[in-house]
């Protein structure tokens, strides 16, 4: 399933920044920090096992359930 990856990504941001811009824009500069830039992902990304792993794992990391 394609985009899995981007709503992954944004949903760490939505839950992070809980409706502050500022909160959400640090919570991106952490991903990427981490590796992953959620503005580079599409919802036609193919979705790679690795790289879900990964996300889930940052997702753990900053207390962020998917």
């Amino acid at each position: 399933m394609a985009g899995l990856t981007k709503k992954m990504l944004d949903r760490i941001v939505a839950e992070r920044g809980k409706g502050d811009e500022v909160l959400a824009m640090i919570t991106k500069a952490k991903l990427i920090l981490k590796g992953f830039d959620p503005d580079r992902f599409t919802v036609t990304t193919p979705d790679d096992p690795i790289t879900l792993a990964r996300v889930r794992q940052i997702a753990y990391e900053l207390g962020v359930t998917l």
